[in-house]
């Protein structure tokens, strides 16, 4: 790392170095003055090593050092020497050694920063981060996650290229097609009132590079979605993107996990994986046993069908919805049974946030009855719920009933996650992959009147589930899969639909016409007549799984320039207004805009 304004990182010097003269440069980390002697920490991204300025050795050096404050950048030159005995700091790299300085440069002085960043403050504001984000980029924690982040990145590349991939760029500026959320658009100056859009995906375009017959394709790709921002979720963001040919759903899940597998290892060596091969679930195993096509497998509490141990029981909020169809599910919650009308309140008001009519409860007693307001409707089925809960006394069992059986199970996976972290069992460092797959393929959107792709409309359905697709769309299953980790959608593909008549009855089914499919999708829909191959992938949050390696839980901490909730860029201002000329160029009008000024 020898260049001109340093011999050595800040990161660099040990015992080796000593009677070494050096020469370092960095920000000033710390500042002690003990008057005749001023002690620095010097830090860079890639360490912190103490510096020393004596009035006696070093006079001109010591009354360079003396205005010298935090975050200044300075050079210094010296003599690498062992720290004094007692003085060695054993948490640093460097900590057995310090320089004596000779000679020291203020290169740049330092406004006093709006926060500290030689050390962690609670409750920083995280407006102030974002407008003065080079400066929290600063900090070594905020580098020690986009470090971690860089290595993820590289390791995906390694081992995606070890398997035969070939890395092809994408463009940015497409068309604009229906694929889940608004598109960002680009007015074009050449051709007035014409528009690019950015990409959410390289969906149709990846699909493309499997038809020229690239065989295994990949990109960390840049996406654009205008949605409602929540902590894993921004309006651009990057993922891993990849397509395979000649394979079937379990060739890109064997695939995908063997990356998952080395990745995990070489960027996060001390975390070991909870189980391989990763766990597979359908999506009606997934939500049925943890309430989540996401599940966090690190913790059991797993739902349980309880609707025969109480079918039968004369008490509406359970009878009611297993006469409609419905469900009732309920988990356990060990050593619980004594929480509060406080607690219980406070799982009710959840349960309600996520769609549930409300929550019963029975605490499990020492002779094993059960307590709680629907205790008394139990009568012989309270040795059966018991039973099929596997309730202990002390325990607490929660129940959610529905109508509709999957907003009973999703409710209730809201709270056995809930439960999980008040008892402790989500905090392991245990990386637990899984598999879900064998998504329906649609879903009914009855204010559109019409059957929506679950995933993307490219997925191709269980072969021999076709036949019934337009008789009943309702029971068909795509060759869909999610990867998911802790707990966290991770990524989500597809086998796709590579023969054009098998594609177009789906879109028909989602309302598109025969006009439609072509001006929306029609380069695909031709490609695939010129023998397109069978062909496969996923797209995995690079984002997402690099808040997951650092353990947090919003992406916008392993994000160098993230956005706000809002989606503005408080550094840069954007978004902005823009120069009545640049409208003129682009051939827009502005119709209403209160913050234009006059």
């Amino acid at each position: 790392m020898a260049q001109s304004f340093r011999t050595h990182t800040c990161g660099e010097l040990r015992s080796s170095n000593v009677d070494q003269r050096v020469m370092l440069a960095g920000w000033v980390h710390r500042r002690r003055d003990h008057g005749q002697l001023t002690f620095f920490d010097l830090r860079d991204r890639y360490g912190i090593t103490q510096v020393v300025t004596s009035a006696d050795a070093q006079p001109a050096a010591h009354e360079a050092a003396r205005d010298v404050r935090n975050e200044w950048v300075v050079q210094v030159e010296g003599v690498v020497r062992h720290r004094p005995e007692g003085t060695v700091n054993a948490e640093l790299g460097t900590g057995e050694v310090e320089v004596a300085v000779d000679r020291l440069t203020v290169l740049n002085p330092a406004k006093v920063p709006p926060f500290y960043i030689n050390e962690d403050q609670a409750g920083l504001d995280e407006a102030l981060r974002l407008k003065y984000r080079y400066l929290d980029l600063r900090r070594p924690a905020m580098q020690a996650r986009l470090i971690l982040r860089a290595r993820l990145s590289s390791a995906m590349r390694r081992a995606l290229e070890d398997e035969g991939f070939v890395d092809v760029e994408t463009p940015t500026l497409i068309r604009s097609t229906p694929e889940g959320a608004r598109d960002f658009v680009v007015p074009s100056r050449l051709q007035a009132g014409h528009f690019y859009a950015l990409p959410q995906s390289p969906q149709q375009l990846k699909q493309l590079l499997m038809v020229a017959g690239y065989d295994r394709y990949y990109q960390l790709a840049r996406c654009y979605r205008d949605e409602d921002q929540r902590g894993d979720r921004q309006t651009e963001f990057t993922q891993l993107d990849l397509e395979m040919s000649y394979v079937a759903e379990a060739d890109v899940m064997a695939t995908v996990e063997r990356m998952a597998i080395r990745i995990s290892a070489e960027t996060l060596p001390d975390r070991p994986i909870l189980e391989t091969p990763f766990p597979r679930f359908t999506f009606e195993e997934a939500m049925g046993r943890f309430g989540s096509d996401k599940p966090d497998i690190r913790f059991g509490l797993e739902l349980v069908d309880v609707s025969e141990a109480v079918r039968g029981v004369e008490f509406r909020v359970f009878a009611e919805p297993i006469a409609a169809g419905g469900a009732v599910f309920a988990i356990r919650a060990p050593g619980c049974g004594s929480y509060s009308r406080k607690q219980l309140d406070e799982l009710t008001d959840l349960a309600r946030r996520h769609g549930a009519g409300g929550l019963a409860h029975l605490a499990v007693e020492a002779d094993g009855s059960l307590r709680g307001p629907a205790a008394k409707f139990l009568g012989s089925a309270e040795g059966t719920m018991r039973a099929a809960t596997g309730g202990e006394p002390g325990d607490l069992l929660l129940i959610v009933a529905d109508a509709d059986r999957r907003t009973a199970a999703e409710s209730l996976g809201h709270l056995r996650l809930e439960m999980g972290d008040r008892l402790g069992l989500r905090s392991s460092p245990t990386l637990a992959y899984v598999w879900v797959h064998r998504f329906p393929m649609f879903t009914w959107d009855p204010e559109g009147d019409r059957w929506d792709a679950t995933h993307n409309p490219f997925s191709a359905p269980v072969p021999e589930e076709i036949e019934r697709m337009e008789s009943d769309p309702g029971s068909v299953h795509a060759q869909q899969y999610d990867l998911a980790l802790n707990g966290w959608e991770l990524g989500g593909g597809s086998i796709r639909i590579h023969q054009r008549a098998l594609l177009e009855r789906a879109f028909a089914l989602m309302g598109h016409s025969i006009e439609g499919m072509r001006d929306e999708f029609g380069a695909l829909l031709d490609a695939l007549e010129y023998g397109a191959p069978p062909h496969g992938g996923i797209a995995i949050g690079l984002d997402r799984w690099a808040a997951l390696f650092a353990d947090q839980e919003n992406i916008r901490e392993v994000m160098a320039f993230p956005k706000t909730q809002s989606g503005s860029d408080l550094m840069m201002g954007a978004p902005s207004l823009i120069s009545p000329q640049q409208l003129g160029e682009l051939h827009l009008q502005v119709v209403d805009s209160r913050e234009r000024p006059g």
